[in-house]
């Protein structure tokens, strides 16, 4: 079901064009996400992973974990995030791009402002809880002192395919 039209969304998220080194690195790093949303699916989780990079290196991967840690808050992105300021010793991801396979929700969308993350690149959008472009631009509001930059649609097809996947699995 959709239920916003591609007009409607692109007038709802200022998606940035990438240069051909910058597409092989978006392309490598959502590659690395989905193989992350692949652990996810195994585990019957909801199958969406995601990357935390800062100057080409990447600094934490991880996958929902709801199911198994009984924890609404254990999305891919905010287990990324936490991992990633662990590491860090810091709060504050100034220089970090983040690289998802959905499109973030409510919750995934206010961390990555919270934590200051520069860049987001994400998959495929999720019409039904997305906070990025299909239902809200969090990521982007100028009421908040913190603004992403998005890129959107990075194997995308390939993101939406686990995705319809898994829940066609469920409904068995």
């Amino acid at each position: 079901m959709i239920f916003f039209g591609e007009q409607d969304i692109i007038a709802k998220v200022s998606v940035k064009a990438s240069c051909d080194g910058e597409n092989m690195d978006n392309n490598y790093y959502m590659g690395l996400a989905l193989a992350e949303a692949q652990k996810a699916f195994d585990l019957g989780e909801v199958p969406i992973g995601a990357v935390l990079v800062i100057d080409d290196q990447v600094i934490a991967s991880g996958h929902n974990m709801r199911e198994n840690w009984h924890d609404s808050t254990a999305h891919a992105e905010v287990i990324v995030i936490r991992e990633a300021c662990q590491k860090l010793s810091r709060w504050r991801l100034t220089g970090a791009t983040l690289y998802v396979t959905i499109e973030p929700c409510p919750m995934c969308a206010g961390a990555l402002v919270m934590s200051r993350v520069d860049k987001l690149v994400y998959g495929s959008p999720d019409y039904k809880a997305g906070a990025v472009e299909s239902l809200f631009n969090i990521v982007q509001h100028s009421a908040l002192n913190h603004q992403l930059e998005v890129t959107a649609g990075v194997r995308a097809e390939e993101c939406s395919h686990i995705m319809k996947e898994f829940f066609r699995m469920r409904r068995k």
